[in-house]
């Protein structure tokens, strides 16, 4: 039985994690149960799962959570600091960080400090600190699990192969809801539209960065960090099916891809269950269906985003934490419809020039980067009316 702790339970991520452990109940039991702001469904999952602790980030909400589970056995707790102090708990075999944006770096570097594995669903802690993270990771001997489904696919490609004879990586996009328009076409773009993505059900902000890219260049990053890899070695290619989820190129030429219908159960399953495959009622690919299996080169042109990781990760640093701060910024201001579609990688690139270049920065030199970020890129939104 491992007792797993779901960092985010209420967001898209943490209610499929929730849905695979009710069907493996003989396997995984829920120890800690974390939101930001969704009290109402965080009280329902603890009435129904029993966790040992929940934790609402808004303390706020912390007398409703409180009243609402007064006659339970469940210990109750609220604030960002409260987060990163249940990772520690003993009892804990796994973390699952479903946590949204930066929120979820310090709580990761605690659990990793505590000794706990990882399921890792939330990139944007090994964008922001990605070298930090992996001299954790090393020090204290976990592992980090990944639950994207393309870098879950990697992974799956890479069991039993050696690193040396790994060529490439080649993470697949589905190209969004905007795939072959041009530049012009997505400057008038709305929300609506942009929430609309083709294959997957996911949050808001993730779709949004999906749409836009952004998305794919975090994961590249990402992906950069999980498997020790060369910039140089990680390729993207659209592949709007959406069904070979990544490939591994090795030295001999010879391509491995993992398969599957589109359904985040299916990785954080893979995640939750590790080393072992435990069988699911997941759908499976119908290749009498599905006779097309079609790949492009992502349009870089257009979506500016994918250029702008890039850039991040060649220069390092703390200029991949720049580029976290700054789209979370410009992709909060685009859900409240407050700039542009295009607008938001003219924000990023204008707020990465303006921050000073740390080349070996300390978790405090994170934190700082992600405030000095913040507030110069929401000062520009002032400024230039993006």
């Amino acid at each position: 039985m491992k007792h797993i702790a779901i960092l985010g339970s209420t967001g898209s991520i943490g209610t499929q994690t929730l849905q695979v452990i009710e069907k493996n109940s003989d396997r995984f039991c829920v120890e800690v149960l974390t939101a930001n702001n969704n009290v109402e469904l965080l009280i329902e999952q603890a009435l129904k799962f029993k966790p040992n602790t929940v934790v609402i980030a808004n303390e706020e909400k912390y007398s409703l959570l409180r009243d609402a589970l007064e006659h339970e056995d469940i210990k109750v707790y609220a604030g960002a600091d409260a987060i990163a102090q249940v990772v520690c708990f003993p009892q804990i075999d796994l973390v699952v960080t479903a946590m949204v944006g930066y929120s979820g770096l310090i709580p990761t570097v605690e659990a990793i400090k505590a000794g706990k594995n990882i399921a890792l669903a939330n990139k944007e802690t090994l964008v922001v600190a990605g070298e930090l993270i992996t001299q954790l990771v090393e020090k204290h001997k976990v592992a980090i699990l990944p639950v994207d489904s393309e870098h879950s696919a990697i992974f799956q490609c890479l069991i039993g192969e050696k690193h040396s004879q790994i060529e490439k990586l080649i993470l697949t996009a589905s190209g969004g809801p905007f795939r072959g328009k041009d530049r012009a076409a997505l400057e008038t773009v709305s929300l609506a539209e942009a929430l609309k993505h083709p294959n997957w059900t996911m949050g808001a902000k993730v779709t949004i960065d999906s749409a836009s890219m952004m998305n794919k260049g975090f994961e590249v990053i990402e992906a950069k960090w999980l498997f020790g890899m060369k910039p140089e070695q990680i390729d993207v290619v659209v592949h709007p099916q959406s069904i070979i989820h990544s490939m591994v190129q090795f030295t001999d030429g010879s391509i491995k891809a993992q398969m599957g219908v589109p359904d985040m159960r299916l990785p954080i399953q893979y995640a939750l269950a590790f080393p072992e495959r435990i069988a699911a009622n997941f759908g499976r690919v119908d290749f009498n269906i599905c006779q097309n299996l079609s790949f492009e080169e992502p349009d870089i042109k257009t979506f500016r985003n994918l250029v702008l990781a890039y850039e991040a990760m060649n220069k390092g640093g703390n200029t991949p934490c720049v580029l976290n701060a700054a789209n979370e910024i410009a992709v909060d201001a685009f859900l409240h419809e407050k700039c542009s579609f295009t607008a938001m990688s003219d924000l990023i690139e204008s707020t990465m020039a303006k921050i000073d270049f740390i080349a070996c920065p300390t978790i405090d030199d994170y934190i700082e980067t992600d405030k000095m970020s913040r507030m110069i890129a929401r000062e520009q939104l002032t400024v230039f009316n993006f």
